[in-house]
């Protein structure tokens, strides 16, 4: 990596050091000079947790008739879980309504009898979150019990603290590296670190995979395989500010 000496002059200092409002405050003399290097890195691991969104709609021609509709959909899905192993506190109810169909757009170029038939509807969500290699049996199952809105899964680590710590030794790594070249072109030799912090930034979920939603169960959905899906890896991002002396 080239670096020019007015590059190297700007950050090295003499006489005082630039630093965060929250850093620790270092002295700096002609006797204790000091390299301030910004710098970050990413660390990926294979993902060993996915979680499956699973859902579904219901219609009525009044509210009493989708609500029984959405009521044995319901169960259905909950029961084939709890049949198929899934702990109940792997999994979480995110979101459950009954209302009238709205008419957006001409309700998706339904039929006189269609929407005579669907005039009002039930939905329920949930979460579940499962070993990464049982995302599909998850998503397969639920969806031959009427989980007719589904299929986003959001791949993830247990160990979210052990990756980013990776990131951050990869970005101290890194800074020591820059830190070293720039001593060397003042001829001068890179002492030990004297302050460094880390700055994670923030993660939200990351979904990586979505299914188009279906708005019924296949008649042979029992005889069709599970679709396939691949875990994907999992990336943390780490940014450091490292102060190095120079001797």
């Amino acid at each position: 990596m080239a670096i020019s000496l007015r590059h190297i002059a700007g950050l090295v200092l003499l006489a005082a050091v630039a630093m965060p409002s929250d850093a620790q405050q270092i002295v700096v003399s002609k006797d204790n000079r000091t390299i301030a290097v910004t710098t970050s890195a990413d660390a990926s691991a294979e993902a060993d947790t996915v979680t499956v969104e699973i859902g579904f709609i219901q219609y009525g021609a009044d509210q009493d008739s989708a609500y029984a509709a959405g009521s044995k959909t319901s169960n259905a899905i909950a029961a084939a879980l709890k049949a198929a192993g899934i702990p109940q506190e792997a999994i979480q109810s995110e979101s459950q309504n009954i209302g009238p169909v709205q008419n957006y757009g001409g309700d998706q170029n339904w039929t006189p009898a269609e929407k005579a038939q669907r005039k009002f509807q039930v939905q329920q969500s949930w979460s579940v979150k499962t070993a990464a290699g049982n995302g599909a049996r998850v998503l397969d199952v639920a969806i031959k019990a009427g989980a007719n809105q589904s299929g986003q899964m959001t791949w993830s680590v247990q160990d979210e603290d052990g990756l980013q710590a990776k990131a951050a030794k990869l970005a101290l790594d890194r800074a020591r590296q820059i830190a070293q070249q720039m001593a060397g072109g003042l001829n001068a030799s890179l002492g030990p670190l004297v302050y460094a912090s880390n700055e994670a930034p923030s993660r939200g979920p990351q979904p990586l995979m979505r299914s188009e939603a279906m708005m019924a169960a296949a008649p042979m959905a029992q005889k069709v395989e599970p679709l396939s899906v691949s875990a994907h890896k999992v990336t943390a991002s780490a940014t450091v500010y490292a102060v190095f002396s120079i001797q």
